[in-house]
């Protein structure tokens, strides 16, 4: 057999993307995502799998989840030491698992749901979310051997060298309910494959999971500096989760807009759209332009409430959405729908640099056929790969 078709070669075609939620906010277990992923077994090569879910801590509500993998022992003494200082720890664990031949070597794995103290936040005048921002970059870039790899409210992300339905069992992922899920099987390129370089990657109740590669890394992590992010998963992926705190939740912009940032349109077509939107998107351009994603790319990315698929403005990775009755999905390819339902009402496959954005309370799916197309300034799928200067 030829050995391009072996499960360990590299493919840069690669990746798995899954995700589904249900729009009235009924909580499901993870059975149905597991599925999908497995479908999708040959997009990955075994070297990491992952899931982000949400509305699994109902009872803690209140409570910034923390889930942290430790190296060493002397990792986890320094981590709970710093949090201890900083947090009030309302209750700590190991994170459940099950024994499993796939899943090798795995860290020691915790939980903590925590809340920061007032003291704290008013010493150094910041608002929750900021002061867990920045205590998680704190931990994952000066603490060596622990790594922070979900830190938001009702959310979890739970991720390992291997592949996904195996790290699916793993976890006991059939043991939560979510309303949202999403899943990652991961065939790495230009990255190592370790456990906190797994997706999906998080900060607070961001997730995202991605399938391609950003040539843009250098400048979105120089980018991301000014604002006191720090890289330190070792996967350019890492900047897409940080983009998207920075840009919806720190500077408030509509998710809509922030992914016409992210995929923003090339200059000749915001040159040719009407009056007021050239006026905007050039000036979205000219301010952000160093968080424009660059590259190939699918990513499925989630919050509390929401779940949003997006293609590179070319769209040179698949993306594949679906519905039935309340219920949207995504996934790289319709197989892998299929497996989470069997017979949908509706398949699409959303154009170029649009977003398809799901939202619990609504029934409406922005970017659904026949329903509203989230606005994207490049207006039809883009047909030139290389990006233009003004």
């Amino acid at each position: 057999m030829s050995s391009r078709f072996d499960r360990g070669a590299r493919n840069i075609s690669g990746c798995g993307l899954s995700g589904m939620m249900s729009l009235r906010g009924e909580r499901v277990s993870g059975t149905a995502i597991r599925e999908s992923i497995a479908i999708l077994h040959d997009r990955s090569n075994g070297l990491g799998g992952g899931f982000a879910a949400y509305g699994i801590y109902p009872e803690r509500a209140e409570q910034f989840a923390l889930h942290i993998m430790y190296y060493s022992p002397q990792a986890q003494e320094l981590t709970e030491e710093a949090l201890e200082a900083g947090f009030d720890v309302v209750h700590d664990e190991r994170l459940p698992t099950r024994p499993s031949r796939h899943i090798a070597d795995p860290p020691a794995l915790m939980r903590y749901f925590v809340s920061p103290r007032r003291a704290r936040l008013a010493e150094a005048g910041l608002t929750a979310e900021d002061y867990v921002l920045e205590r998680v970059m704190h931990i994952n870039a000066g603490i060596e051997g622990a790594f922070v790899f979900s830190s938001g409210k009702n959310m979890g992300a739970f991720k390992a060298v291997g592949y996904a339905e195996d790290v699916a069992d793993f976890f006991r992922l059939d043991e939560y309910r979510a309303n949202i899920w999403i899943a990652h099987g991961r065939f790495p390129t230009n990255t190592p494959g370790w456990w906190a370089g797994a997706h999906p990657f998080t900060l607070l109740d961001w997730a995202v999971v991605h399938n391609g590669e950003i040539s843009s890394y250098g400048i979105n992590r120089r980018y991301l500096e000014m604002f006191g992010y720090r890289c330190t998963m070792r996967t350019d992926t890492e900047v897409i989760a940080y983009l998207l705190d920075l840009l919806i939740r720190r500077h408030e912009l509509p998710v809509e807009l922030a992914c016409d940032i992210l995929a923003a349109p090339f200059w000749k077509h915001i040159e040719e759209l009407p009056e007021p939107r050239r006026t905007l998107y050039r000036a979205l351009r000219r301010t952000y332009g160093s968080a424009l994603v660059n590259g190939p790319f699918a990513i499925i990315f989630g919050r509390q409430g929401e779940m949003v698929g997006l293609n590179d403005r070319i769209k040179l990775r698949p993306l594949v959405a679906a519905r039935k009755d309340d219920w949207l999905y995504l996934s790289s390819e319709e197989a892998g729908i299929r497996a989470m339902c069997p017979d949908p009402d509706l398949v699409w496959a959303p154009p170029a640099g649009h977003p398809v954005i799901g939202r619990v309370g609504s029934d409406r799916v922005v970017g659904e056929p026949g329903g509203a197309l989230a606005p994207a300034g490049a207006g039809p799928a883009c047909t030139g790969a290389q990006e233009e200067t003004p």
